[in-house]
């Protein structure tokens, strides 16, 4: 074990103990959060030891007019002073927290369910002093009479606690990406057709992302501009659900495609999220202080009805304009187009796997 995260409270009666702060989602299992309070027996007063891991959404400043804008999508409590005899086995990693923790190390360790969200953040305004919003996780020890009670109160000097991530990476098989094919009728009985394809199902953050055209078009209309962007789509479910979606980048041909002609090309282009800091609202992977980050990861889980969070996906639009004033499919003031799925991830770190 080469770094240990650890936080004392105010008062120096409890102390945690982490091996790591990033925790990873395999979709059908999670990563077990473990690790180790330090106890000064004599600073309790009688009271007890817990430690609680929840998964918290922000949604506002930490307070207004009295009320803490958050809400906890999921929390556990467990006691570990006294000793409740519960935790019996140690892994590895509980072992050497321990031998770091010294005498008084009480060993703890929870089970995330698999239908919590990933640690994601939206972006505040670029002339905003405020935290980023969104999905936190923490794990938190304190000194009390009872793990949850109404009537006490907790003095922030007999607290400590570290933020940790939920996070996902991209599975190991790349599948070839998603192939759409559209051929359009306008007045006449000609057609145009359209086809548009991704050269890989899954793109890593920062890579360019390759988006293949080919259009015949057999009508008597020129397409006079084709446009290719990359949309994130942001599913935001707590009271209610509402989906913002926002384009993080974008193209377009200035090339024309004449009547009875065909074209082909390939477009080239990266969603990043430095090309987006004056967008408020996108979504960015959570991330612990001091680090950067990027643009949020696809979410691979599958929702269900009781999943409540910030759940990302991203899509590849394509459009072609025609001249004339007509637009494709004669929808006056519109640009009829394709959609592609894409997942946007971060690879796998070497020596790990991720198999789904």
């Amino acid at each position: 074990m080469t770094k240990v995260f650890r936080k004392t409270s105010g008062n120096g009666h409890i102390t945690l103990f982490l091996a790591k702060r990033n925790f990873v989602d395999y979709v059908d299992s999670v990563e077990v959060v473990d690790g180790v309070i330090k106890v000064e027996p004599s600073g309790l007063n009688g009271r007890k030891v817990f430690v609680h891991l929840a998964c918290t959404f922000h949604y506002g400043s930490d307070n207004v007019i009295g009320v803490a804008l958050r809400k906890n999508i999921w929390i556990e409590s467990i006691q570990v002073y006294p000793s409740t005899g519960e935790n019996k086995t140690k892994s590895p990693t509980l072992e050497s927290l321990l031998r770091k923790a010294g005498e008084h190390g009480c060993p703890f360790s929870f089970q995330m369910p698999t239908n919590l969200p990933c640690s994601v953040a939206l972006q505040p305004g670029p002339n905003s002093n405020s935290q980023a919003y969104g999905v936190e996780f923490e794990v938190k020890g304190y000194i009390a009479t009872a793990a949850v009670s109404a009537n006490e109160v907790i003095d922030k000097k007999d607290t400590c606690h570290l933020m940790i991530r939920k996070i996902q990476f991209a599975p190991a098989d790349n599948k070839p990406g998603f192939k759409v094919c559209v051929c359009k009728r306008l007045m006449t009985d000609k057609t145009l057709h359209l086809d548009a394809s991704l050269e890989r199902e899954i793109y890593y953050h920062g890579d360019p992302v390759t988006v293949n055209i080919k259009v015949n078009n057999e009508t008597t209309k020129v397409v006079k501009k084709i446009k290719v962007s990359i949309e994130q789509l942001t599913n935001v479910v707590l009271y209610s659900s509402d989906t913002y979606i926002k384009t993080v980048c974008s193209e377009e041909s200035v090339e024309t495609i004449n009547v009875n002609s065909t074209f082909e090309k390939s477009f080239q282009i990266t969603p990043l999220l430095s090309n987006n800091k004056d967008k408020w609202g996108l979504a960015m992977d959570g991330c612990l202080k001091d680090e950067k980050t990027h643009l949020a990861s696809t979410t691979l889980n599958q929702r269900d009805n009781e999943m409540q969070g910030i759940f990302v996906s991203y899509q590849v639009k394509v459009s072609l304009v025609l001249s004339g004033g007509g637009l494709l499919g004669g929808l006056k003031g519109r640009d009829v187009t394709v959609e592609l799925p894409l997942t946007l991830m971060s690879p796998v770190p070497a020596g790990d796997s991720m198999e789904l």
